[in-house]
């Protein structure tokens, strides 16, 4: 061995020798690694989701039913009903689901127009709920309508795929997405820009134009900003967010609320079930919009994180089912999915943070 071999150690021969997979590396080369990763990520947030919603809501649970488990039992019946419909559509092929596209927008078309018939509920403001009796059948329809106008989105472009180098080739996805969209936005502001948001990223990841996107982006700015001056109870949310010390007792009560439970959690939180917010009755939507500040508050800036990593995985998990996609519904499909999730987890994370108003 030569003197040069003994003095560096990087000079000895590399052929023949490969870089050792890490214990990373061969798990995500696992062929079931998207599908693991997508049922982990989404069972932790599903079995959080269930205990801290039975948390946030037992005060007002108990207050508002005598029940102080009611919405937390509630939150299981509908977690149980989801999984088996989780269940139900991964059996179906993609061809059953293209078949299902355009009955699915239509019946999100009728869903919410029926909001504006005295079936229409108000919460909050908003008059974006239908309700066929009792108070528990109650539901959004603006939520069915997200999911209807991904699927028949895909299916539409799918079918069109070697056209749309045309650019009249989009109008058709174009004009009935926006008048799904046009039809939340009058209502519900907060699901359109979610809507919106997927439907914009549908387009991105199709290949539309970007002069397009840019148009569309620039028109529902001007229809968001419309709708927003010209109704009093969204300008006064906005003038609210920009006066943070102001509207203490009305717009901003939650706002502020949800941002001191978030300061007094400190890193591990104050335990499960220890809000003070909560129990003095100062977060009535503690388990719903706000959740995220009981989280902080409760279990500390390191449940807060975990929640964002958890979001952070899923995200990761539908990139790269989308990636490995054969067909181009299928791929569009997990896109639109995955962007409304984290869109839709963002928004609201943004919210409770006073980065974006209360729309």
């Amino acid at each position: 061995m030569t003197e040069t071999t003994l003095a560096d150690p990087t000079a000895l021969p590399t052929a023949g020798r490969s870089r050792p997979q890490t214990m990373n590396s061969r798990a995500l080369s696992h062929q079931m690694a998207s599908f693991y990763l997508v049922v982990a990520a989404g069972g932790a947030l599903v079995c959080l989701g269930l205990v801290m919603v039975a948390s946030a809501a037992s005060v007002y649970s108990q207050v508002a039913t005598g029940d102080p488990y009611y919405y937390g039992k509630r939150q299981i019946v509908f977690a149980v009903l989801g999984l088996g419909l989780a269940w139900l559509m991964s059996r179906l092929s993609p061809r059953v689901l293209r078949g299902l596209a355009w009955p699915a927008v239509i019946l999100a078309f009728i869903l919410v127009i029926l909001t504006y018939t005295p079936l229409g509920l108000e919460v909050n403001g908003n008059q974006n709920w239908l309700v066929f009796g009792p108070t528990w059948t109650q539901f959004q329809p603006s939520e069915f309508a997200k999911l209807a106008l991904i699927v028949w989105g895909a299916q539409h472009l799918a079918f069109k795929e070697k056209k749309l180098t045309d650019l009249r080739q989009w109008l058709s996805y174009v004009i009935v997405s926006l008048l799904l969209i046009g039809l939340v936005l009058i209502h519900d502001m907060g699901s359109a820009v979610v809507m919106t948001l997927t439907f914009v990223a549908i387009l991105f990841l199709a290949g539309a134009p970007l002069r397009l996107i840019v148009a569309l982006a620039a028109l529902g700015s001007v229809a968001m900003v419309g709708l927003a001056v010209f109704q009093a109870n969204r300008m006064g949310r906005i003038i609210a967010w920009l006066n943070p010390s102001e509207y203490d007792l009305s717009y901003n009560f939650q706002a502020n609320h949800g941002l001191y439970a978030l300061a007094s959690g400190g890193f591990w939180g104050l335990g499960l079930g220890a809000s003070k917010q909560k129990w003095a009755g100062l977060m009535s939507t503690g388990y719903t919009d706000y959740i995220v500040a009981i989280i902080g508050e409760e279990l500390g800036l390191a449940g807060t994180l975990m929640v964002l990593i958890l979001f952070v995985a899923l995200a990761y998990a539908g990139v790269r089912v989308a990636a490995r996609s054969r067909d181009s519904f299928t791929r569009l499909v997990v896109t639109g999915v995955t962007s409304w999730f984290v869109i839709q987890a963002l928004v609201n994370i943004a919210v409770v943070f006073r980065c974006l108003p209360v729309l």
